[in-house]
């Protein structure tokens, strides 16, 4: 509001002033307008779309055979790919060598002790053949032997400072402009949508709220187990513990879903194999159906990567098993006008 209306009796600056209110006005009106007859403005108008708008208009109209109650309209999504960058390497392994590197002065050993040795050397062919044991290694010193809201808040400091190396951007603005929309229109049509990704559940609860409007109790993702305990001031408080309670990928996707939700999904979206169980188990329901999966197709603007790649695979077989039970591939490069959200 301007203080001018305020400070000033003038009545002929206080007509331009109100024309110029009016005139603002009139222009974000005509702006919502607009939002609301295209509710996935970042979308072309292509196939992917059309099954979009047209899943949710049969699902949420009254009298339609596959009307479906608000309290039973469900959507996951994975995060990896499908939210956010996944390329050159996942978020949260980046976030795990960074705490690797920072800690490391306190630890001389890890010089000549895999898999350390390998991260402080940056070593990133060895990184790729890491075994599992490797992985709960990093994990035991990275993301364990603290509460949940302290792992949570050192992570929300490594996001506000760390930055995509290709994209100079923070981490959290690296995410997918066309789904950001997508999930806005499902909530804004009675959907509750929940996060399903093999990635850390903490991790991402620590940062799902401001950036996907996702609540924390709607994040189901890889789980580590917990110890209540009290701190020294007789505070109770769960500890992190460097041992695995589920690992949220392929069948372990539809497991949390069970655990977490309890209600299958009507509409999934992914982008890799480690999707491929999520969306079978969505698409085994009755009624209407949406299955999707991202394909990163765009070197130019994102990256382009499927069978061959070690990071969101997305192999033949599954595209095969997309075609064949009428699974909607989303083409970066064709299905979406921009990739990410303006620069702040």
């Amino acid at each position: 509001m301007l203080p001018s209306l305020y400070r000033s009796a003038d009545f002929l600056f206080q007509r331009a002033t109100l024309i110029s209110m009016i005139l603002i006005a009139a222009i974000a009106c005509s702006v919502n307008a607009i939002a609301q007859t295209d509710p996935l403005p970042s979308w072309n108008d292509t196939s992917a779309k059309k099954a979009i708008v047209e899943f949710v208009e049969r699902v949420t109209k009254e009298g339609s055979p596959d009307f479906v109650k608000p309290d039973d309209r469900f959507a996951t999504f994975d995060n990896d790919g499908t939210l956010w960058v996944e390329q050159p390497n996942y978020t949260q392994v980046v976030f795990a060598i960074d705490e690797v590197i920072a800690k490391a002065p306190q630890h001389p050993e890890w010089r000549d002790t895999e898999p350390f040795k390998a991260i402080l050397a940056h070593d990133r062919e060895a990184m790729l053949k890491f075994s599992i044991q490797d992985f709960e290694k990093v994990v035991a010193v990275t993301h364990s032997g603290m509460s949940v809201q302290q792992f949570q808040e050192i992570v929300k400091k490594w996001l506000a400072e760390a930055k995509h190396p290709r994209f100079k951007r923070p981490y959290t603005e690296c995410v997918y402009q066309p789904m950001l929309e997508l999930m806005h229109y499902l909530r804004a049509n009675g959907f509750k949508t929940y996060i399903v990704t093999g990635g850390g559940q903490e991790f991402v609860r620590a940062f799902a709220g401001p950036t996907y409007g996702v609540f924390p109790e709607h994040v189901v993702g890889s789980m580590g187990k917990v110890k209540y305990q009290y701190d020294k001031n007789g505070n109770p408080e769960l500890i992190k513990l460097p041992e695995v309670l589920l690992i949220d990928d392929k069948t372990g996707k539809p497991e949390g879903i069970n655990m977490v939700i309890g209600r299958r999904p009507q509409a999934a979206f992914g982008n890799s194999t480690g999707d491929q169980q999520m969306l079978e188990y969505t698409g085994a329901g009755a009624g209407a159906r949406l299955m999707m999966l991202v394909h990163h197709d765009d070197a130019e603007r994102e990256y382009a990567y499927g069978a061959d790649s070690k990071i969101g695979t997305f192999s033949d077989a599954l595209m095969d098993e997309a075609k064949k039970k009428g699974w909607v591939i989303i083409s970066m490069k064709n299905d979406w006008k921009i990739i990410f959200p303006p620069e702040k």
